[in-house]
């Protein structure tokens, strides 16, 4: 029988959340055009669309919020972040941002030269956008296993290196300004990297002078899976694993609504002088000072406390517990999941678990509508929606994952909680097969699952 560590916490203070009849729910989720960003929270009883932004904090990150240093340069609260970063991370440089993809922003446009590759370990919605703005192609050179939601190994967000040899050969070194390295993999599942694999990424990267940047956003859940699944940091603290992976990147972007335990912020980490400096510039333009970066000396400070509590033992352990809890009780009951659970969300595998939709009906927004409508539990599409369309063809990107992602937050819900999620998904799979695809009827022409709306066919 399976162990779940029990809440490393106790509720301090508490938040009414909305009771809604399947009435109210059906109306409410034509008005948001059945797309679930567009539902209001007010609307909502479990809300699992995302883990960004949507943390629990401390008493101690609250009291943080009292001695904001609100300067307009040289807050005292930035040098205090920036301590932070260089003992937890190593990075030599930092520059707040508003969230991570102002970081992302600043990266693409310091780096990115028109005609540019740029690879990564499967592709991230906002990361893509940014790097396609600025003029570069996204290559996946994740391991094929990523592609396959059934395929149980422990690091199934590892870079395949022959893929990256390959494109080496294939553009030249000069036109891969650096590799972008998630840890964790979002849409592959959550799924981490192992410390062996960052290991030769940055030793063939430094043979051919391409710099290494992390996407750093879950990068504490990672630790914790290289803590228990490669034999020799079984010993090691999260702390001593974090820093060590670090010491494989050139350089960060890192949103700290994720891992850092905040509500917003972000950062970019750099190594080299010369892109710190371009950086400097750059924020100055879209944020803000360096100094801030968007954020208030408070959010600075609740970020800094927030860095050193996400790297505690029975914080990340229980979190990790959380999504291990909720996958179990689906498993359990045949509801198709990608395996093995990762470190944010369980995801739902559409494609299983709605065979008879085809990918252009949208098998995953329509899951999503009909878990809101029958259990008030909010998720989010991961699939052919998220994907977007390619931007020379028009046509529809068409990921293997189509997924529903049920992402957790950190230090909000308890187990009681999750057997209300794990009910409405099981009530669901037993009817499935009376569930509908969807028409689009308004696509944006960025980032369209966020504000793309559809109609039952």
């Amino acid at each position: 029988m399976s162990h779940y560590p029990a809440e490393p916490y106790k509720i301090k203070a508490v938040e009414p959340i909305a009771m809604t009849t399947r009435e109210q729910r059906q109306e409410y989720m034509k008005k948001a055009g059945y797309n679930t960003f567009l539902l209001n929270s007010a609307e909502v009883y479990i809300d699992l669309l995302t883990d960004s932004g949507t943390t629990a904090m401390s008493d101690k990150q609250w009291a943080g919020l009292m001695i904001g240093d609100e300067a307009y340069a040289g807050s005292r609260n930035f040098h205090h972040l920036q301590e932070v970063i260089r003992e937890y991370y190593g990075f030599k440089h930092v520059v707040p941002t508003h969230q991570g993809r102002g970081a992302e922003n600043l990266l693409s446009m310091i780096m990115i030269k028109d005609g540019d590759y740029v690879p990564g370990n499967m592709y991230f919605t906002t990361t893509r956008a940014h790097q396609e703005r600025n003029g570069a192609t996204f290559v996946d050179i994740i391991i094929d296993e990523a592609h396959d939601s059934q395929i149980e190994i422990p690091f199934k967000g590892n870079i395949d290196l022959n893929k990256l040899q390959k494109l080496i050969d294939e553009v030249g070194a000069d036109k891969i300004p650096y590799i972008c390295l998630a840890v964790t993999v979002n849409l592959a599942g959550g799924q981490p990297v192992s410390m062996q694999n960052m290991r030769e990424v940055k030793a063939l990267c430094s043979q051919h002078g391409i710099k290494v940047m992390f996407d750093a956003t879950r990068c504490v859940e990672n630790a914790y899976f290289i803590k228990e699944r490669e034999a020799e940091y079984k010993d090691k603290t999260i702390a001593e694993i974090l820093k060590e992976m670090m010491s494989y990147a050139d350089g960060c972007t890192m949103s700290g609504k994720k891992d850092c335990l905040v509500n917003i912020g972000g950062f970019l980490c750099l190594n080299d002088d010369d892109l710190y400096q371009q950086a400097c510039e750059l924020v100055v333009l879209f944020e803000g000072m360096p100094s801030y970066g968007g954020l208030a000396g408070r959010d600075m400070e609740a970020m800094a406390i927030g860095i050193k509590e996400s790297v505690d033992f029975h914080y990340i352990e229980h979190r990790i517990a959380q999504c291990r809890y909720l996958a179990d009780k689906l498993t359990a009951a045949g509801v198709p999941i990608v395996k093995p659970v990762g470190g944010h969300a369980v995801f739902l595998d559409a494609r299983a678990f709605l065979p008879h939709v085809s990918q252009e009906e949208f098998p995953a927004q329509a899951l999503a509508a009909e878990l809101y409508i029958e259990s008030g539990v909010r998720s989010m599409e991961r699939g052919i929606v998220s994907a977007g369309r390619d931007k020379i063809t028009g046509e529809n990107h068409k990921p293997k994952l189509e997924l529903v992602r049920l992402t957790i937050p950190r230090r909000v819900y308890t187990y009681a909680h999750l057997d209300h999620v794990a009910d409405g998904i099981i009530k669901l799979y037993q009817k499935r097969d009376q569930i509908k695809g969807l028409n689009m009827v308004y696509e944006p022409k960025l980032l369209r699952f966020f504000t793309s709306r559809f109609e039952p066919k």
